[in-house]
């Protein structure tokens, strides 16, 4: 049946698996929510493109599966650039569909006209095309979910323009074909276990790509007698019972002489990028295994690494096959682990004094499956190196991009995708200001969503930092609203807790919430 290719694509999206789109529609692409009910697709409306960009963001970390965004010419793609580009820099599979006018070159002062929206997108994203016909556009979209299957996992964005959306066309054909993951080579394999099974002091650091290999690197770390570091991303990896964990704290300086100790080191899943330890070098002296699917990490490899083309699960499932008889002779002992996480914790209370009693408090009161997403501000960045986490794939942070504003609607991205299931925000005063406006989503979908809101009264990492560079702080305060009253404008539940018990208490109650809480929290709660 012969259908408008905006309808069209609605239905091709669902035949692929897409359960949820976000977005904002407008006259442009209003040929793309023709197709939504009748293909039996939910939609979310975000109140501003960014915040349906985050949503989809927090949707796609939390299944798995890619978050899809519908938006409009122009404004509608320059919104939604900022959570592409976080995106694409934590590794999110994220397709944004767009409308986009039909000539540009030739006329000009069209409603939403940009000089070239293409290739503004681009920009934040792995490839931004063009789809100029029905066919295209059909093979652009399967192109985006193969790769979203078989490569590491990137935004993408396809335009349509809009007399195309509008004209009728034949449906999408039907995918009958599979992909597959990469996996991983047994040379390869069996090169890493030789090294391995002559380290006294093997040393892996499990990166965000390692999260579904969970399991088979608990038993490879196990059987070698292995320390090992997450990064943020990689936190959960390893479990809580593992004494030979140091936890996600590369950042803090000490772990240098942790590095150091290594003979061999192993990294899976990680670009080790800046925002994995901020300083200029990761400190290690070690030769390495880089295991990672994609090849632009790996040709950043040293002369003495090796590096193995593969799937963490597949290659780690492998290696613990091969270590089944292996007797480990390691020399990681349990109380310098221990030592130098406390270490850790003490540089983190320096630079955030208080903070971690804080962490400490809420992660007593959350449940073990709650999923948080993290904002930019100094709650989080304590968290994240002092919060231990149960599982993998449960702490969702804006790391290499560093964008303000992204924890509420991701959570809410994230609490869609997971009914019934805790999830959590935390987020600071000059952040939420960035997407207050997505809590009305939030209330409108009746989520049981605690967000909990950390203000001390200014932009206080820039403080910090001026001071440290020596510049009088300027421009760090900013007049805040009541956030409590403001929350309850929305129709949302507030608590200002004034203790550490009275902000357990309220947590708690947050998840029984019949819609979201703003959980405000000030340093006197300390006081």
């Amino acid at each position: 049946m012969q259908r408008p290719l905006g309808a069209q694509i609605s239905h091709m999206l669902k035949d692929r698996g897409v359960e949820v789109i976000f977005g904002i529609p407008g006259v442009h692409n209003q040929e793309f929510y023709r197709g939504i009910e009748e293909a039996g697709i939910t939609h979310i409306l975000a109140r501003h493109e960014q915040g349906a960009g985050f949503m989809a963001d927090g949707y796609a970390r939390a299944t798995g599966k890619p978050g899809v965004a519908y938006v409009i010419t122009g404004p509608g793609v320059c919104n939604i650039m900022t959570p592409m580009g976080q995106a694409y820099s934590d590794s999110v599979p994220m397709l944004v569909m767009s409308s986009c006018l039909d000539e540009t070159a030739a006329k000009k002062g069209q409603l939403h006209q940009m000089k070239d929206q293409r290739v503004a997108a681009e920009t934040v994203c792995d490839w931004s095309e063009e789809a100029r016909s029905a066919d295209a556009a059909y093979a652009l979209v399967n192109r985006a979910f193969a790769e979203f299957a078989c490569q590491r996992p990137l935004p993408k964005h396809i335009q349509v323009p809009i007399s195309v959306l509008e004209a009728h066309t034949d449906a999408a054909p039907r995918v009958e074909h599979v992909l597959r993951e990469i996996g991983a080579d047994e040379a390869d394999v069996a090169a890493a276990f030789e090294k391995l099974k002559r380290a006294e002091r093997p040393l892996f650091i499990l990166g965000g790509g390692a999260a579904k290999a969970s399991w088979p690197i608990r038993s490879v770390l196990k059987k070698l007698g292995a320390a090992s570091y997450s990064t943020y991303a990689g936190c959960g990896i390893a479990g809580l019972d593992d004494r030979l964990h140091y936890g996600a704290m590369l950042e803090p300086e000490n772990s240098v002489a942790e590095l150091r100790k290594a003979d061999v080191l192993v990294c899976i899943g990680t670009d080790l990028a800046e925002v994995d330890y901020y300083r200029a070098e990761l400190g290690h002296v070690a030769p390495a295994i880089h295991v990672n699917i994609d090849p632009a990490v790996l040709a950043r490899a040293g002369a003495k690494d090796m590096t193995h083309l593969a799937d963490a699960n597949a290659w780690c499932a492998r290696l613990s096959d091969m270590l089944i008889e292996h007797i480990p002779s390691t020399a990681w002992l349990p109380t310098e682990v221990e030592a130098a996480r406390e270490l850790g914790r003490l540089a983190m209370e320096r630079l955030y004094p208080g903070i971690a009693a804080i962490c400490d408090a809420l992660r007593a009161a959350v449940p073990l499956d709650t999923m948080i997403y993290s904002d930019m501000t100094q709650i989080a960045y304590t968290a994240k190196v002092v919060w231990d986490m149960d599982r993998p794939g449960h702490w969702h942070h804006p790391c290499g991009f560093g964008t303000l504003g992204y924890a509420t609607p991701a959570a809410i991205g994230g609490a869609v995708a997971r009914p019934g299931k805790p999830t959590m925000a935390m987020i600071g005063d000059y952040g939420f200001h960035y997407t207050m406006q997505e809590l009305g989503v939030a209330v409108e979908l009746g989520l049981s969503l605690p967000i909990v809101l950390w203000d001390n009264g200014k932009l206080k990492e820039i403080e910090d930092s001026m001071v440290r560079a020596q510049i009088a702080p300027n421009a760090v305060v900013a007049r805040n609203p009541d956030f409590c009253c403001l929350a309850e404008a929305f129709g949302a539940h507030a608590k200002a807790p004034t203790s550490l018990a009275a902000l357990q208490d309220d947590i708690r109650m947050a998840f029984e919430a019949q819609g979201p809480t703003l959980i405000y929290v000030t340093p006197n709660i300390l006081t």
